[in-house]
């Protein structure tokens, strides 16, 4: 019963933070699909609100809106996190580029290179998951991410262009195993 519950109030914590602000009736309809019965999902949401994880807004009797508590400063906040990072990646890029007169090997600018893609990938896959929840996506740190994401591309990829070996693109290629399966792992 327990673990039941904790998976209603998964699912009853991730509708509201996909939708925002709901009615209801629609909460409990879209929980009921996924997983429990109507009273056990009622009683559940009942209980996220006596914790002050959700805000019940009782508009009548029969329109009653639910959302998470402080969901835009959440958010917000978090985007504001992933912001310094790419940041911090920014400056990394420009750092490297402005290190030529440190001479660093090519195994060393090769691995640098290959690790900060790494990275930006990173950063744009949490945006990739990020734009399918509406919160997320309607934030105006949002939009400044994803132009900041496309300038640590451009500023890498003006790295690597003007590196003076003319495989390097290709090496770096090579090593991030593009187009590589290991055909071992099918089956």
């Amino acid at each position: 019963m327990d673990e039941k519950s904790e998976i209603i109030k998964t699912e009853i914590i991730r509708i509201l933070n996909e939708s925002g602000k709901i009615r209801g009736n629609e909460l409990a309809k879209r929980v009921i699909e996924k997983v429990g019965n109507e009273k056990i999902v009622f009683r559940e949401i009942s209980e996220l609100v006596e914790k002050g994880e959700i805000e019940k807004t009782v508009h009548s009797r029969s329109y009653i809106e639910y959302e998470l508590i402080d969901l835009s400063e959440s958010v917000n906040t978090q985007l504001k996190n992933l912001h310094n990072e790419i940041n911090l990646i920014f400056e990394e890029i420009k750092k490297f580029q402005n290190s030529k007169d440190e001479n660093f090997s090519y195994h060393e600018r090769l691995r640098n290179t290959i690790h900060l893609i790494q990275i930006i990938q990173s950063a744009e896959s949490i945006m990739k998951l990020l734009s399918y929840y509406s919160t997320f996506k309607k934030d105006k740190m949002f939009s400044q991410i994803k132009r900041k994401i496309n300038d640590c591309w451009d500023a890498l990829m003006n790295s690597i262009i003007h590196q003076p070996e003319v495989d390097f693109l290709n090496e770096v290629i090579t090593n991030l195993h593009v187009g590589k399966k290991n055909q071992n792992n099918f089956n």
